[in-house]
């Protein structure tokens, strides 16, 4: 008997000669590396949360021994997506108010509204998402009807683009907001000298400052809610344009706790006691968490009238938005976190927002190497202005907004002057990388709109036929880059994601389709079938 299983032993160690063990093998699959090649693979072997090995399943299977190995059946792989701009927190926080997307017009916000409180009773209602250019009158709604129904309970309403609401009058007074308040910075839209209710960007504040603030219960919720969602599109970093403090120490206590999976790239807001904080603290970098920049708000929005033009705009003259941070302070900031290790992240819709941070970069990275600022939108350009991009300035482009806005943005800038909008091509031919992102819950969570939008500049009706301003469209290579190794590259995390190399995190995700190859109109249809971080399965 001991002879035997002597024998059994012996014939066993000559079928796997000096194999190694390792925590997953992935074999029989199509894998987009997304190395420096763009090479295909069809295995990989995953340790200790990284990928160790990387080829075709014999290499993989004849040098290594799992017992957890997945047989995809030829399905495609790509490297775990990373949305370049969102506000993951606050997509989790929109899952506790009323839901405003979609509505066609102001009545449907009103029922919604009233839908909404007639369940969940609330104390200061709040809700997102209305679009006045969805609706068949497509001009800002007043606060009447909501002072109709809700006489004693405080109502904001944020617009879609998250820099406009409406409120009623109960919070109007608890802000003590009146006609004769003056806010620079945005704008508190009257008619014939009474307010209408509209709030645009930096006077939103004022209500920011009375409504409820969530308890910790509330922000776990909604944390979670956020990475289910996120993991469900097969999303494994989350770049959100925004946070405090707080929220950053919960995020990293969860996280540490094993309690959030997903990888979260923090841009801490701008407030004096944020910037105190971090900006003498220094990089915090975990596994799971990168706190190493600052969001900054240039302007506003192009949808609310906001952003900041160089002319007037075409559909409003004599109005060209406003730079929600002054000029002055612009340049205060960008000397100040260019004395340190930080990243400057600023929001720039309008052409005139873009030049006034463009130049000041320009100026306070004279001589500093490897800075990769960034442009949170780098939505309206002059056609003058694109040159500094060639100076590592990064933009963090989201191409939903411009298959979101096609449909009325000529109105706003002209047909000469949109041309140098959503110039997704033109902004990569001149900074050799972009980023791109959502900017959810602005735009729906979904990184495959994203590639969508990139590449067929359509909106999932196939309009307008034959793509918007194709000339600035993205090949699907450029596009899953900016969704990969570019938005890593534009985090500083190029070497550790964004890609299936070794040594490289395994943040991976089985899709259903070949998001490289199926039909153009097949995009907005791809899902991720299982998504990994470091190797575990996570969705």
């Amino acid at each position: 008997m001991k002879k035997l299983l002597l024998l059994v032993a012996i014939s066993l160690a000559s079928c796997a000669p000096n194999k190694i063990t390792v925590d997953l093998i992935v074999q029989d699959a199509h894998i987009y590396t997304v190395n420096d090649t763009f090479e295909k693979a069809s295995a990989f072997a995953v340790k200790d949360g990284k990928f160790v090995a990387v080829g075709t399943s014999d290499e993989i299977n004849n040098k290594y021994t799992s017992l957890k190995t997945i047989t995809a059946g030829g399905k495609t792989i790509i490297p775990g997506l990373i949305d370049a701009h969102c506000h993951f927190y606050g997509l989790g926080l929109n899952q506790q108010i009323v839901d405003l997307v979609g509505t066609k017009s102001y009545q449907e916000v009103l029922d919604r509204v009233q839908e909404f409180q007639s369940k969940n009773p609330v104390d200061f209602i709040r809700g997102r998402g209305w679009d006045q250019n969805d609706w068949e009158v497509k001009e800002f709604p007043t606060k009447t009807g909501l002072d109709a129904l809700f006489p004693n309970t405080p109502v904001a309403l944020e617009r879609v683009d998250g820099h406009a609401y409406l409120v009623n009058q109960k919070a109007l007074d608890m802000a003590g907001i009146t006609s004769n308040t003056n806010v620079s910075g945005g704008e508190i839209v009257k008619e014939n000298g009474q307010i209408t209710g509209i709030l645009v960007d930096n006077p939103m504040g004022m209500i920011d400052a009375v409504v409820p603030k969530p308890n910790r219960a509330t922000q776990i919720q909604a944390l979670k809610d956020a990475e289910r969602i996120s993991l469900s599109y097969g999303l494994t970093t989350v770049n959100d344009a925004g946070l405090d403090r707080s929220t950053i120490e919960l995020i990293d206590s969860l996280q540490q706790a094993d309690d959030l999976s997903i990888r979260v790239y923090a841009m801490v807001s701008n407030t004096p006691e944020n910037l105190d904080y971090y900006l003498n603290k220094g990089i915090v970098k975990t596994e799971k968490l990168n706190v190493r920049s600052i969001k900054v708000y240039g302007d506003g929005a192009l949808g609310s009238r906001g952003a900041a033009l160089k002319e007037a705009y075409s559909d409003k003259p004599g109005h060209f938005g406003a730079m929600v941070t002054s000029v002055a302070d612009i340049q205060a900031l960008v000397d100040r976190i260019a004395a340190t290790d930080y990243q400057m992240n600023t929001h720039a819709i309008g052409d005139s927002a873009n030049v006034v941070v463009l130049k000041a970069y320009a100026e306070a990275l004279k001589g500093k190497e490897d800075r990769r600022w960034k442009i949170e939108h780098a939505q309206v350009i002059a056609p003058e202005d694109f040159d500094y991009f060639e100076l590592g300035i990064i933009p963090s482009i989201q191409p939903t907004h411009a298959t979101s806005d096609m449909y009325w943005a000529a109105d706003r800038l002209g047909k000469e002057r949109v041309k140098g909008a959503y110039a997704f091509k033109e902004l990569l031919n001149r900074a050799g990388k972009v980023a791109l992102g959502t900017d959810f819950p602005v735009e729906q969570v979904s990184p495959f709109l994203t590639f969508y939008a990139a590449v067929a500049r359509m909106d999932t009706d196939n309009y307008p036929e034959g793509g918007f301003q194709m000339k600035d469209a993205l090949s699907r290579r450029e596009a899953l880059k900016g969704m990969t190794i570019w938005a890593a590259y534009s985090n500083f995390e190029e070497n550790e994601k964004g890609s299936i190399e070794v040594g490289k995190m395994a943040d991976f995700v089985i899709l259903n389709d070949d998001i490289m190859t199926v039909r153009k109109n097949s995009i907005p249809n791809l899902s991720a079938e299982q998504v990994f971080i470091d190797g575990k399965k996570v969705n």
